[in-house]
């Protein structure tokens, strides 16, 4: 399927690895003129290689750094905006202190708000762009011991739909996608820390939760992926404000 994003310039926010990686080389292939920006300029870099993509570092929890993005991108349009950075910790909630919420409030919420703020004036000028959140399933089922990550993905969650009401005037459509268990690094690692919680081998930790999925397997980044470039592209033109799961079927609510 063409996407129509021949000619078109997409930025891809954490796109250094997983979902993220995965979307800059999907909109990549169909054409694009795609940048990636994350925090770790020396995988950035070799992302950038991989895909054959432009590289920008960036820390979207550092308003000079994001400056420095948009000064990068110049004055020319922006037709597609994916905003795929972001974390978790996982704790008890007993054991968050403040500054635990702080870090990620600072990182997953206030950072997206800070990178589409800038990034709207280039947005605007493209007349037709997209602009697509990277959510969470548990924003709307959530998971014990995930309960900042809950609690911030919700609140993306509310900011593109929010967003989408206020921007579809101008052409702008704001949509989420929300990925359940998909093997990506940030789930390799979450995997890596239950095991070392419960004392079990990181295989039997991914066997349990595949087996909680109704498709019984975890997904792939690239299969988060092509929803995301879909809703970035102008063939998802009049989809806007939705929270779309790429979950397996993981979540249960109507």
């Amino acid at each position: 399927m063409d996407l129509g994003m021949t000619g078109r310039r997409a930025l891809v926010i954490g796109g250094s690895s997983g979902i993220g990686l995965a979307t800059a080389a999907l909109l990549a292939r169909e054409g694009a003129a795609v940048t990636i920006a994350a925090r770790n300029a020396a995988r950035l870099e070799e992302a950038a290689r991989e895909t054959g993509t432009e590289a920008v570092a960036c820390d979207q929890s550092d308003p000079a750094s994001v400056a420095a993005l948009v000064r990068h991108l110049g004055d020319g349009p922006l037709h597609a905006l994916v905003c795929a950075a972001g974390g978790s910790r996982r704790s008890a909630f007993a054991n968050l202190p403040d500054e635990a919420w702080l870090e990620n409030y600072e990182f997953n919420i206030l950072g997206t708000v800070r990178a589409i703020r800038a990034l709207l004036p280039a947005l605007r000028l493209a007349g037709d762009a997209r602009v697509v959140l990277l959510g969470a399933v548990s924003a709307r089922q959530p998971t014990a011991h995930q309960v900042v990550s809950n609690v911030h993905k919700a609140g993306v969650l509310a900011l593109a739909k929010t967003l989408a009401l206020e921007l579809a005037p101008e052409g702008i459509a704001v949509n989420s996608v929300s990925p359940g268990r998909a093997l990506t690094p940030l789930w390799q690692s979450r995997a890596a820390q239950m095991a070392r919680d419960e004392g079990i081998t990181e295989a039997e930790v991914l066997s349990r939760v595949a087996a909680d999925i109704p498709m019984g397997r975890l997904g792939t980044a690239a299969e988060v992926a092509s929803m995301v470039a879909f809703l970035a592209a102008p063939a998802a033109a009049y989809i806007t404000g939705q929270a779309i799961a790429v979950d397996g079927g993981l979540q249960r609510g109507v």
